[in-house]
């Protein structure tokens, strides 16, 4: 009787998990979303380590193949080493007011990955990919949401249509301004100096938005959001294009600007991300799929889905864990350190070229 006692007290606890109340500036949330358990006992960390211990230690065995077939590309190869360093960068940083696409393009940098034309394609391909990862991740932690969207489309919920509908409307701008300039932004934003200095400004925004109460101040719910707001939210998302912005700052701030509350900006952000990471992955992987499997292999991209899968799912019940003690401010003074040592790791590769 009491084992059985103990198995229905931990299946209801698995059912639906809380999480912890959030306070942003002022702003204090105890919204019920889902969410998972760290299991063991274990902590965070350990959690993490865990996890990826487990994975290197299956692909290694299983060996994997990941050089080219064709004698042309063959020196464009991904270690299973540099596919889970990506996939923990993609993960960690995609829901972080810090930009992803600058994080992942330093660290291919640091690697010493793309040194070829070929190479750089491929991991432009490989990075959007493993999104999808991240994207499952805040599908999961979110999916109460998402059900209640669902059930805007079959009538059965006004605030789920609402969100949906605004969601929609905020990604349609996006989607006409990235196919406009995706090639500009890709042949002339995708180096040290614009990641720099997105970095720092973005930084310095953060600083000056936390310190001037705009944050901390009220709005409107997620399910009062107008058409005009999500229009003007999705222009703004598409400044993101930009490697180093990041996408989730500025939807955050435009949710905040155009009037609603930050609790409602920042699930906006959240869930627009869905949308627009998941049509942005898409289209690659319809565009370079091939290709990227034909030179990286499955298990290389495979392994760095899962593991930003994972790291997403930490990253964000960590952000909240933060958030909920120290705000946001530690983003924007983070920004601003990795800003400056961006611009002068520029200025010193220029004066000695």
């Amino acid at each position: 009787m009491h084992h059985q006692n103990s198995l229905s007290r931990l299946r209801a606890r698995l059912n639906q998990v809380r999480l912890p109340e959030v306070r942003l500036g002022s702003l204090t949330t105890n919204r019920t979303v889902a969410s998972l358990d760290y299991p063991l006992g274990l902590s965070a960390l350990q959690y993490f380590g865990a996890v990826l211990a487990v994975l290197v230690t299956v692909f290694m065995i299983a060996n994997p193949a990941i050089a080219a077939d064709d004698g042309e590309i063959a020196e464009v190869t991904l270690s299973l080493w540099a596919a889970v360093v990506l996939g923990v960068v993609e993960g960690v940083t995609e829901y972080l007011p810090v930009s992803s696409t600058g994080h992942l393009l330093v660290t291919t940098e640091l690697l010493g990955l793309g040194s070829t034309e070929e190479a750089e394609k491929a991991l432009d391909t490989y990075a959007i990919c493993i999104q999808a990862g991240a994207i499952l991740a805040v599908f999961v932690l979110y999916r109460e949401r998402i059900r209640q969207m669902v059930d805007g489309i079959l009538g059965r919920s006004e605030e789920g249509r609402t969100v949906l509908f605004g969601v929609i409307v905020a990604f349609i701008p996006t989607a006409i301004i990235a196919l406009s300039l995706i090639g500009f932004v890709r042949t002339r934003l995708f180096g040290l100096l614009p990641i720099g200095v997105a970095w720092l400004v973005g930084g310095i925004a953060i600083l000056v938005l936390t310190s001037s109460g705009v944050l901390d101040r009220g709005g409107l719910e997620l399910g009062q959001i107008t058409a005009r707001h999500a229009a003007l939210i999705g222009i703004a998302q598409a400044i993101a294009l930009w490697p180093g912005v990041s996408r989730s700052l500025v939807t955050i701030i435009a949710g905040v600007l155009v009037g609603l509350s930050l609790k409602a900006a920042v699930e906006f952000s959240f869930l627009l991300g869905l949308v627009t990471l998941g049509a942005a992955t898409a289209k690659e992987s319809l565009d370079n799929g091939g290709q990227l499997i034909d030179t990286f292999g499955w298990q290389t991209p495979a392994v760095g889905l899962v593991v930003a899968f994972v790291a997403a799912v930490l990253s964000v019940k960590l952000m909240v864990s933060w958030l909920q003690e120290k705000g946001l401010n530690v983003f924007g003074y983070y920004r601003i350190v990795i800003g400056v040592l961006a611009l002068v790791v520029y200025g010193a590769e220029s004066l000695a070229n």
